[in-house]
């Protein structure tokens, strides 16, 4: 495993002094880089202060979308020490991305070495205060000065860190989801399990118009068929209904998320059943018309585990759980949460600690 060498920033910038950080608007003083040449690999480790980047016009990712990325995040737990959550997960799936945009894989354990050490100098980013952490976006982009569409033979792969507080501004009060029929995010042999810009901004036209009408988030249909549920933009679904906990099956246009592994993982250990399996729109709504569907949650990286109170599907209007958060769902929350911040222990020995704050 190759060396990663360190310069300090000398011009480190004034720390946030409250917990009003909102979500990835702050950085710190240092970054990650690694640099991958064909012929010589990847190369170059570094830690070195942030600043911008150096690309040409003609970078094949400015044209060409090659590019993937991850979200992780480090916590300050109630006993001083900064925890990761699962990183050796992120960046298995990062090396999945990487497959399916034809990136190079990179050495897994030396990105969490990484991420331990660039958190580590700068410990004193990570916030204290309830709810906060440290939100960790590594990301990987083509930089091939050519314009032509191939797979490029250099890249930059960088980690960023910004300290963080809730996703969304509700904190844990259910949000509104809107269900979309018009558009579509991506389909079963695309790149819809990859976590790649392009994903994200197809599905930007949706979210503007969800915004529109008063909701948080769009819910995604299937691609083919237009009626199975997928995921949210930010999140994976669950739904409880008339007792069961359902998710939709990972069926190669969804994100797998580490979240939702975790969950799922959590609600077996716990005794609850929970079923991957293909959902349609219309069985949610008939289940909420039977008064069945008793609670609905998004999980992922950023907001964890995020009630959902309202789902909205054509003209169709699905009030879930009277406007509270359900027992299931504080469950989850209150198990990943605990587990982040050392408030109970890590019997799954999900978390790696990275030093003392």
């Amino acid at each position: 495993m190759q060396e990663i060498s360190v310069t300090k920033n000398p011009n480190p910038k004034a720390r946030p002094t409250d917990a009003k950080l909102g979500f990835g608007k702050i950085f710190t003083d240092h970054m990650f880089v690694m640099n991958y040449t064909t012929g010589q690999g990847w190369h170059d480790a570094r830690i070195v202060p942030y600043g911008p980047i150096s690309l040409s016009p003609a970078s094949s990712c400015l044209h060409y979308g090659q590019t993937v990325f991850e979200g992780m995040k480090a916590y300050y737990g109630v006993d001083g020490t900064i925890r990761l959550f699962r990183p050796d997960e992120n960046f298995k799936r990062l090396n999945s991305s990487n497959q399916r945009l034809a990136i190079p894989p990179v050495d897994e354990e030396l990105c969490v070495e990484a991420v331990k050490k660039l958190v580590e100098i700068d410990k004193d980013w990570v916030p204290r205060w309830e709810g906060t952490s440290l939100y960790i976006r590594p990301f990987i982009v083509a930089n091939d000065d050519f314009l032509g569409v191939k797979a490029a033979d250099e890249y930059y792969f960088i980690i960023i860190i910004s300290p963080s507080g809730a996703y969304y501004e509700s904190g844990l009060a259910p949000v509104r989801i809107y269900v979309e029929n018009q558009y579509v995010r991506a389909v079963r042999g695309g790149t819809g399990a990859a976590k790649t810009g392009g994903n994200y901004a197809a599905s930007l036209l949706a979210q503007v118009e969800a915004h529109e009408q008063g909701y948080s988030q769009v819910l995604w249909l299937d691609g083919v068929e237009r009626k199975y549920i997928e995921e949210v933009g930010a999140m994976n679904v669950f739904f409880v209904v008339d007792g069961q906990v359902i998710t939709p099956a990972l069926t190669g246009s969804i994100l797998p998320g580490i979240t939702r592994k975790s969950s799922i993982e959590l609600l077996q250990a716990w005794g609850i059943p929970v079923k991957e399996r293909r959902i349609t729109a219309q069985e949610l709504a008939e289940a909420s018309d039977a008064g069945k569907l008793e609670e609905a949650f998004g999980t992922g990286t950023a907001a964890v585990v995020s009630p959902i109170g309202e789902l909205k599907w054509g003209d169709k209007v699905m009030n879930i759980g009277g406007g509270k958060i359900g027992l299931i769902t504080q469950r989850l929350y209150d198990a990943m949460t605990g587990i982040q911040y050392g408030r109970i222990p890590d019997e799954h020995h999900w978390t790696v600690e990275v030093c003392k704050g």
